[in-house]
């Protein structure tokens, strides 16, 4: 989550927040801001979307500091203010040239940008059911609904992660809202054969032998965050970080250079144990002492030549 404010306001903040590479084909990259004025949104927005494919809103995180400037899950309560920032971002994105008018029919044109939200449930789910509602009222740039997705991740502002995310609850605002947009599940995504339900969409990638009590006929998608940090291979169905992500990610990094903490960190988070619940999913590319060795690492040659000892026959060539 990128602060929208900060973002238009200080170069430091964009260079920092948003380094996105200009060579080649690049895969579909969504920026997720945070904001609670509908023209801080709309402004950070266009300055991104020449660079990306879309833009969400989060109405999901928990975290203090961001409640408490009605940022994030805060959102919640102001379905209204939400609605305002989705319809000024759409119109601003549209009156800069960019097709975000057509929903699905934009998919596949090179101008095609998408605005999307990411929310949390109420306790009471009529909250939710209204929340929701609100978004989806028809409007006038697009004839129909004003987002072009929607993401839910089925815990409370007040849940813990440690809690199992609500399956019932997914159930009933999928049943209800996925004929009427695009659905996508937040929260416990962590391997593709241990999610809590089955779905048609991702039934095909699940090697489960005993499939969930629960079927969520109407969703169209799953993100992941902390899993993808350990594992970034999650959606090609491994349920552990395989060595070659980790040359991929050098690879990367050698070319388009970023801060050697923000490399340690993620090559510390990949090396770690896998985040599933069976113990085959727990497997650690590095043990316990060799991580703690891996954080006192000083710079990229160290990196790789420490890589090199560790991983069976060696780093590939990069």
């Amino acid at each position: 989550m990128i602060l929208a404010k900060e973002f238009n306001r200080n170069k430091f903040a964009r260079d920092s927040d948003f380094t996105i590479s200009t060579a080649g084909p690049q895969p579909p990259t969504i920026v997720q801001f945070g904001a609670n004025v509908p023209q801080e949104l709309a402004r950070a927005s266009s300055l991104v979307v020449p660079f990306a494919s879309g833009v969400d809103l989060n109405c999901g995180c928990p975290q203090s500091w961001a409640c408490s400037s009605t940022l994030g899950a805060a959102l919640m309560e102001k379905r209204e203010l939400v609605r305002d920032m989705v319809l000024e971002t759409r119109s601003q994105l549209h009156q800069d040239g960019w097709d975000v008018s057509g929903l699905e029919k934009d998919i596949n044109s090179p101008k095609g940008r998408s605005v999307s939200i990411k929310i949390r449930v109420h306790k009471d789910l009529r909250k939710t059911i209204d929340f929701i509602t609100t978004l989806l009222a028809p409007c006038s740039l697009t004839t129909t609904r004003p987002i072009d997705f929607l993401t839910i991740h089925p815990r409370t502002r007040q849940t813990p992660s440690s809690t199992p995310i609500n399956v019932e609850s997914l159930s009933i605002l999928t049943s209800t809202f996925g004929t009427q947009v695009p659905i996508l599940l937040s929260g416990d995504v962590f391997t593709l054969d241990s999610l809590p339900f089955t779905s048609p969409f991702h039934n095909t990638l699940s090697s489960s032998s005993s499939p969930p009590e629960h079927n969520i006929p109407h969703l169209s998608g799953l993100m992941s965050a902390r899993a993808l940090l350990a594992n970034p291979a999650l959606f090609s169905g491994r349920n552990s970080c395989p060595w070659e992500a980790v040359e991929y990610f050098l690879n990367k990094t050698i070319k388009a250079p970023m801060p050697f903490k923000l490399v340690l960190h993620h090559i510390n988070e990949m090396c770690s144990p896998g985040m599933g619940p069976s113990q085959k999913d727990k497997v650690a590319l590095l043990n316990k002492q060799e991580r703690a060795e891996l954080m006192k690492v000083g710079d990229m040659t160290e990196l790789i030549d420490f890589l090199e000892e560790k991983k069976p026959g060696g780093i590939g060539r990069m």
